[in-house]
């Protein structure tokens, strides 16, 4: 018989005797489990070391590509408003016609003739293409600069940008010198990154528009996903009938909430666009569908918070002669928000996330201006991302991890929100 069989083999009444710790067969069975334990924890610790590397790594990439793209490359351009502009007044500036008196002043020939008065005729390669709009602004901002034989610092050109960034290009590199030994180039932080929209200069590009696009579109989905999700719940939990209807209702919602998100997208797509005619790549038909895929995720989160609340405050409620209205809404439902609140943020912060949705309803258009409604077009930060990323010019690579780092903070801030509701309001029983 073998050593393993006859250790295994029954023992008869009478011949039992005491396990003998000290004989080569214990030894051996005995080390075999330390040395499984011991590959265990070292196989958990090595998946820990290889995601922290994973993850370190890509934050790495992300900031150190990213953090140029917070500052902006400023070179000075002097400007003899007098001279150029025929001795206008600052009033003219001022009041109602000062729109109409910025446009008569044809500003963008107005810079072009101070560039190539300061710089000659490679003077229109250091600016940025739009250089003229930010001459408008200060003057707006500024009328009495019309007077002045003024100094203003103007966005550089995206490769100038770059050249000022550490990437030599030689073809550059003696107008980038020649600039530097005349302390006409400065580095500042990109305040325009943080409050312009999309544009087709990567110098002059923003986040603003996308980030607003993103907060109505949440704004929708949450409206619709909570109470919807909440509800359900609360109806599938409390008041529902226990029979196949209602088990079919239970595992179609937890199958919906596995859904690949592109199928939400094709949904919309069908539903608000094609039947309903809503306006395309627009903030409202994005929440629509944003709302049915996260709707699933908030119900799950719900019913788990709801069915955590003891049975004996239901029944303490109901003892003293409350409704059953009034046990869920004054008792129940109170006791499970932070639950109910934690399961919410996630599920909005992977919504925040999703680009294949919305890409299917169309909010890949470029989008110069902010939306002011939420049937105005308008793009989400993650769709932005995927623009920027496919664009041509290298200048973008730097603004599209910049978005990704503005992007992972507001994802990051939505999670240690759930955290802190979490630990702030959750109750043990």
């Amino acid at each position: 018989m073998s050593e393993a069989a006859a250790m295994t083999a029954p023992i008869s009444p009478g011949t039992r005797t005491g396990t003998d710790w000290k004989s080569e067969a214990m030894r051996k069975r005995v080390a075999r489990r330390y040395a499984s334990e011991k590959r265990f924890r070292a196989l958990g610790l090595a998946a820990i070391i290889l995601s922290s590397l994973f993850l370190a790594f890509l934050l790495f990439v992300m900031v150190s590509n990213g953090a140029k793209g917070f500052l902006r490359t400023e070179v000075a351009l002097p400007i003899n408003f007098p001279a150029l502009s025929g001795g206008m007044s600052p009033e003219a500036l001022q009041g109602a016609q000062q729109k109409a008196t910025l446009t008569s002043l044809d500003l963008r020939g107005l810079t072009e003739i101070a560039i190539e008065a300061s710089y000659g005729t490679d003077g229109r390669q250091i600016f940025a293409r739009n250089a003229w709009v930010e001459v408008r602004e200060q003057l707006r901002d500024n009328p009495q600069l019309i007077t002045e034989n003024a100094t203003l610092w103007l966005s550089a050109a995206s490769d100038i940008d770059r050249v000022n960034k550490g990437d030599a290009r030689p073809a550059l590199q003696s107008l980038y010198d020649d600039l530097q030994a005349r302390n006409a180039i400065q580095t500042v932080f990109n305040t325009p990154f943080l409050t312009s929209s999309d544009g087709v200069d990567p110098a002059l590009v923003g986040i603003w528009g996308a980030l607003k696009g993103s907060l109505m579109t949440m704004f929708v989905t949450l409206l619709l996903a909570f109470p919807i999700g909440v509800l359900s719940a609360v109806y599938l939990e409390e008041y529902a009938p226990r029979n196949r209807w209602t088990d079919l209702i239970e595992v179609s919602i937890n199958n919906l909430a596995a859904v690949p998100s592109i199928i939400f997208g094709l949904l919309g797509l069908v539903v608000f666009l094609t039947w309903m005619d809503l306006p395309r790549s627009s903030a409202l038909v994005g929440g629509l569908t944003l709302a049915l895929m996260t709707f699933p995720v908030i119900v799950i989160a719900a019913r788990n918070a709801v069915k955590a609340v003891p049975p004996s405050i239901r029944e303490a409620a109901l003892g003293i002669g409350a409704s059953k209205v009034q046990v869920i809404f004054h008792h129940v439902l109170p006791l499970a928000i932070p639950g109910i609140m934690t399961g919410t943020i996630i599920g909005m912060a992977r919504a925040l996330g999703e680009t294949a949705p919305l890409l299917m309803i169309g909010m890949r258009a470029f989008t110069a201006t902010p939306p002011d409604n939420l049937s105005d077009p308008s793009t989400v930060l993650p769709v932005q991302i995927f623009l920027w990323s496919d664009e041509v010019n290298s200048g973008f690579v730097e603004k599209t991890s910049a978005a990704i780092i503005i992007l992972l903070i507001f994802l990051l801030t939505m999670n240690a929100v759930a955290i802190w509701l979490r630990n702030r309001f959750e109750t043990r029983w």
